[in-house]
């Protein structure tokens, strides 16, 4: 019998169960194989429907922004939920990327993007343990996650998120180096929470955890930030010190391992103190009103979502010695207890840059603190100082010369205005001093001719003046307004600004508080341009200047010399709620306001100087800040003490006859001269530059008009008289 007989025989007399075992088998083989042909077709039709890596755009997370002084010191950062400020390869610690391979992906720079030995190992382990697919993600894979996986596959943390995950990983590492990819991972991996705000990158969390730059932590800290982005909250140190030290030994027994470091030195690093230190860094603001007025201002120059990316250096024009400067010129003369709020803005007439921007109140929210900004957000009645606009409208519509108009300085009884007929105006002393030159009530701020003067040459035409200047505030051409009694009352960057034209020799030059933003590639991507606009002629402007530096010369703003050449004008409510001294000289134009918070409260003695005068109140602070500003205080030899440059062409005025103007005074006839005197700056003729001060008003509330008449000059928006203007 022939060997394939028997086998036939055999087959025919086995057993009924051995063949049915021989059919199973076949039958399991062929289901095994026909089951991993059809699992491979499912992960090549997997990956084949993910999308590509160059398809995607990168979730770059937004970066922290920070705010800079004029000399690239921190005013303080942007606030944000997300804290992040990337990094280059170079500024990244070797020890710190060492680190991190070590304990995070041991086999990094030897796979290519995908470790199927870790892949194994955790899937043995999913088996085994149970739960979904975990672990074996290499740092290239976790990359992907954070930044380009689609959200609803990261979410799933399935079969088919692995492989998709994996092909986007081989594909990224085909786009990009391995250093390129540690240094990203590092600059896009969450590090913790603390205060509501997350750390994303080395550098946002070596600042949240030890309050130092990257670059300066030792090996006990740089294990513990490397252990870190496995589990954030279980890890951090401030909550769990003991986890956060065992991780870091984990961290350091790995660079051990991986020949980063010595047993020596791991145990040396593991007998050390985490060193963390619980701080606010990215809550600290140096200057907290100008950061806040620096965030109102960047939505006006930079679209949302460019603010929203983040990782801009904001530039300021503000200047930290000039800022000093006010703050201590503020104290010095505001800072007792009960004393009025003060607030002072000073800027460059040439640029429009704002130099300082000072409050004497405390930032804050709690007992006794605000965060209203007086300098940029009080509007308050300016007293006085509101005329300069109207004696430029004279120089400007009327080429009136102030020292040739005149006016009697008597003071105006009510009904002396047609269709006002309980508007009155009074001088800070009872009566007048006869007829003077329009010069001449400006250095002693004579209200009663500057109301008479300010309806002569139309208060519609003096607010249009005021708005070219720099007052945005809105002006409502009440007569009331020519002595300062204004509906809305104006804040003090406005008049800085408004003063600054005439500094600048009759050019408006727009404020402006951002000299320049650096976007995250390193590049500015804003650079201020301020407009530039012609108000008044060089000749023009240098005649007002010449009118306001009698004010500091013989007037009412005397108090306000400090030895070198300016201008400006003091201002008074007649209630004593507000206080101002506007000043300026070729290179810096300042406005100081001093007042209590509750305009309703009226200064009627402040530190035993009496009323509150902006001459006795505002004009020290002016003085002492401009006198540190110009560097004459520190040093009179080469301090800034500069005059008025002459203009290319003067400006000749007339003698102008308003409505309400008088002749020029002509004296008397002697035996020695027949001339007539109208300089009204340089003689007693014209009332005497040795005069007591005068000026102040006072204004009754109309009652209510009907028809066509004007409308109350002295009734704000809430039907209550406003501050009737300046009492010097």
């Amino acid at each position: 019998m022939t060997r394939r007989e028997r086998q036939r025989r055999r087959r025919k007399h086995a057993h009924p169960a051995r063949r049915a075992l021989l059919v199973v088998s076949v039958l399991m083989t062929t289901g095994v194989v026909t089951a991993a042909v059809v699992f491979a077709l499912w992960v090549v039709s997997t990956a084949n429907s993910a999308p590509n890596i160059s398809g995607l755009h990168a979730r770059i997370p937004g970066q922290t922004s920070e705010i800079l002084a004029g000399n690239g010191q921190r005013l303080g950062y942007m606030a944000s939920d997300v804290l992040r400020s990337p990094l280059t390869q170079s500024q990244e610690p070797q020890l710190l990327r060492e680190a991190t391979v070590a304990i995070e992906d041991r086999r990094f720079f030897q796979h290519g993007g995908v470790d199927y030995e870790g892949l194994l190992r955790a899937a043995i382990k999913d088996v085994v343990e149970g739960g979904g697919i975990q672990g074996g993600s290499t740092l290239t894979m976790q990359l992907v996650t954070n930044i380009y996986l689609p959200k609803n596959i990261a979410a799933s943390h399935n079969l088919r998120y692995k492989i998709v995950q994996a092909k986007l990983a081989t594909e990224l590492e085909d786009q990009h180096g391995k250093n390129w990819i540690l240094t990203q991972y590092l600059n896009d991996v969450p590090y913790g929470t603390t205060y509501g705000r997350t750390a994303i990158g080395v550098a946002a969390a070596s600042q949240m955890f030890f309050d130092k730059p990257v670059q300066d932590l030792k090996l006990q800290q740089i294990a513990l930030l490397a252990g870190l982005p496995q589990a954030p909250s279980e890890y951090n140190p401030f909550l769990y010190k003991q986890a956060a030290i065992n991780r870091r030994a984990q961290v350091l027994h790995a660079m051990v391992v991986s020949h980063y470091i010595t047993a020596a030195q791991a145990q040396q690093a593991n007998a050390t103190p985490l060193g963390v230190k619980l701080n606010n860094i990215y809550e600290d603001v140096r200057q907290p009103y100008v950061v806040d007025y620096v965030k109102q201002q960047l939505s006006k120059v930079l679209p949302e979502w460019e603010l929203d990316r983040g990782g801009l250096k904001i530039y300021t024009t503000i200047n930290l010695a000039d800022q000093a400067y006010a703050e201590q010129a503020i104290q010095a003369n505001e800072g007792h207890p009960g004393d009025p709020a003060a607030s002072l803005v000073s800027i460059d007439p040439s640029t429009g840059d704002i130099v300082a921007l000072q409050n004497s109140t405390t930032y804050g929210t709690a007992k006794g603190e605000t965060t209203f900004d007086y300098a940029t957000q009080a509007q308050r009645q300016t007293g006085s100082a509101f005329k300069p606009f109207v004696l430029m409208t004279l120089i400007k519509d009327d080429d009136g010369d102030p020292n040739a108009t005149y006016y009697d300085s008597a003071p105006l009884a009510a009904g002396w205005l047609p269709g006002y007929p309980t508007y009155s105006v009074h001088n800070a002393e009872a009566g007048g001093i006869g007829d003077i030159s329009v010069t001449r009530a400006t250095a002693l701020s004579v209200n009663a001719v500057y109301a008479q003067l300010g309806v002569d040459v139309g208060m519609q035409n003096v607010d249009q003046t005021a708005y070219a200047m720099g007052v945005t505030s809105k002006l409502t051409g009440n007569p009331a307004e020519a002595i300062g009694g204004l509906k809305y009352g104006v804040d003090t960057l406005q008049m800085s600004d408004a003063y600054a034209t005439l500094a600048n020799g009759g050019d408006h030059v727009a404020p402006t508080i951002i000299s320049k933003i650096v976007g995250p590639g390193g590049h500015a991507i804003y650079t201020a341009k301020p407009r530039k606009t012609q108000v008044f002629t060089q000749g023009q402007a240098y005649a007002g200047t010449q009118t306001l530096e009698t004010v500091l010369q013989y007037g009412t703003g005397t108090g306000a010399s400090y030895g070198c050449p300016a201008a400006g004008k003091t201002g008074t409510t007649s209630n004593y709620t507000d206080a101002w001294f506007v000043g300026y000289t070729p290179h810096l134009s300042t406005a100081v306001w001093v007042g209590y918070p509750n305009s309703e409260v009226y200064m009627t003695d402040v530190n035993g100087l009496g009323p509150g005068y902006g001459g006795t109140l505002a004009a020290p602070i002016w003085k002492q800040f401009m006198d540190y500003a110009s560097g004459m205080a520190q040093n009179s030899q080469t301090g800034y003490c500069g005059d008025f440059a002459p203009p290319s062409e003067y400006w000749h005025g007339i003698e102008y006859f308003g409505k309400h103007a008088v002749s020029a005074y002509v004296p008397p006839t002697t035996t020695t001269s027949t001339s007539t005197t109208t300089t009204g700056a340089t003689t007693n003729a014209t009332g005497g530059a040795g005069l007591t001060t005068s000026g102040g008003a006072t204004t009754t509330p109309s009652t209510s008009q009907t028809g066509n008449q004007p409308a109350n000059p002295n009734q704000n928006s809430s039907g209550t008289p406003p501050a009737a203007g300046g009492v010097n």
